[in-house]
């Protein structure tokens, strides 16, 4: 009997848009697929049989050696600014887009393989991706899906069976993604740039469509990405989560995490943090998200200028209007994030104040920003400060406001748990799960992944993951997975 294959439910309708949108290509075969692991509960959200899906013959799906039915595998064109400089031309160089899944429930999902070969966006790169990249966004992306942020998700991934070459070779591997979309700030710029206005109409129209259904016209595109994009920011900051590649082509018009390269979790707090190898000037530090954010939002403003109104001036001054509202959107998502890790749920005059003396004191003495938010639960927080006497300044003021609301530490326990996580994936111990796996020992892997799944239970079979690292576990820095 022949074995049944995975039905995908696809809509492809980025495939179509006009041909210049994209270039049309199938992946190219690996010699020897295996599964390392598959996400069953987001295949069943996507409405597919994790056990067909883990069969043979799906995992050649997953590898890139067989198209499903309904596939329009493409790599998408986009532009981008990279640290500051604008690159016109850059596009998927070892992804590509199988089709857009409908699930059950009506929701749409691109389907993407990462590391599925060369692509006319390559620029010279073999297309193909090292096993520790995809091991690190399966784990970084899913942890991120797991506390609640907006994000794109791991369906799958499957070593290849063949090398790949950086400084040395490598196990090569292939990552399934699933997102809402793969549009980014970068591809309006794409077309921006070529001062194709039609284009830019097609694509503001699939955007709306896709992500802002509500939204009328290029103005209200914006001001809802604006919006989207401080509210996925200020998650991050409340995690202590540095993106490390903030380039537009990394920035989601949809107002989701996409492109875990060089990202990392802040052990010990610093506003001037940063973990990519790549930013030497720290121009994507945990404290520039904001603004590098509103940055990005303006490139994105330029590029709908044309789309906003007929007369430049106009445009821009509609557009410029929409920008400058950010700051203002986003310390309101900022306060909003940070209140609730203290258990307040009113606004009050001063809680900024609150917020960022804690901060400071952090700061100043490197406390860990994941325990010292959770251990408010407990008190155990205080034990995080090499100083205490600068956690029991703030505790006292922190009743104090706890106060106000006629709320005290006991009676807000059960808040603090739920916007606190106990877990996240601490660099040493992703770095020591990808070490373990290109050796052939994927049970650290697995083991992280399933802690991470449940990021706010305490649990004593993980207590361990939610140590910081010793002196010689340190992870530094982070590199990026091309």
């Amino acid at each position: 009997m022949t074995a049944p294959t995975p039905a995908f439910a696809f809509d492809n309708s980025y495939a179509r848009l006009p041909d210049h949108f994209f270039a049309r290509q199938a992946p190219v075969a690996v010699p020897d697929p295996a599964l390392v692991r598959l996400n069953e509960g987001l295949a069943r959200r996507l409405g597919l049989d994790p056990a067909v899906l883990g069969s043979p013959e799906g995992v050649a799906m997953l590898a890139g050696n067989a198209v499903p039915d309904g596939a329009e595998p493409l790599a998408q064109a986009y532009a981008g600014h990279q640290f500051g400089g604008f690159v016109p031309q850059l596009g998927d160089g070892r992804a590509l887009l199988l089709g857009e899944v409908v699930a059950p429930d009506g929701a749409r999902f691109d389907l993407q393989l990462k590391g599925s070969g060369r692509t006319p966006f390559s620029r010279g790169g073999d297309g193909r991706a090292a096993l520790g990249p995809v091991l690190r966004e399966y784990v970084v992306s899913e942890a991120m899906a797991a506390l609640g942020v907006p994000t794109t998700r791991a369906l799958a991934a499957v070593t290849t069976g063949a090398p790949v070459y950086r400084e040395t070779a490598l196990p090569g591997a292939v990552l399934t993604r699933v997102a809402s979309s793969h549009i980014r700030v970068g591809t309006f710029q794409y077309f921006a740039v070529r001062r194709d206005v039609a284009a830019l109409q097609a694509l503001a129209d699939h955007t709306g469509a896709r992500h802002y259904p509500q939204a009328e016209g290029a103005l209200d595109l914006l001001r809802a990405a604006c919006a989207a994009q401080a509210r996925l920011v200020a998650q991050w900051m409340g995690l202590g989560f540095i993106h490390g590649v903030m380039n537009t082509d990394n920035a989601h018009v949809g107002g989701i995490t996409i492109d875990y390269g060089p990202c990392a979790f802040m052990d010990g707090y610093h506003p001037d943090t940063v973990f990519s190898s790549i930013d030497q000037f720290g121009r994507y530090a945990y404290a520039n998200q904001p603004q590098i954010t509103v940055w990005n939002m303006g490139q994105f403003a330029s590029t709908l200028l044309p789309l906003i109104d007929s007369d430049v001036n106009a445009a821009i001054e509609a557009a410029t209007e929409v920008v400058h509202g950010f700051a203002e959107s986003y310390q309101a998502e900022w306060l909003a994030v940070f209140r609730a890790k203290l258990g307040l749920t009113e606004a009050r005059e001063g809680d900024a104040e609150l917020i960022e003396t804690l901060l400071a004191r952090m700061a100043a003495q490197r406390a860990d920003f994941t325990r010292v938010f959770r251990g408010l639960v407990d008190g155990s927080a205080r034990a995080e400060f090499a100083e205490p006497e600068a956690y029991d300044a703030f505790a006292r003021d922190w009743a104090a406001r706890l106060a106000q609301e006629g709320r005290s530490l006991p009676g807000i326990a059960a808040d603090l748990r739920a916007a606190n996580p106990a877990l996240i994936p601490r660099n040493h111990r992703v770095e020591e799960a990808i070490a373990a796996a290109v050796a052939g020992d994927f049970a650290p892997f697995h083991r992280l992944c399933d802690a991470l799944a449940r990021p706010y239970d305490d649990r004593p079979e993980t207590c361990t993951l939610a140590l910081p690292p010793r002196p010689e576990e340190r992870v530094t820095a982070t590199f990026c997975g091309t």
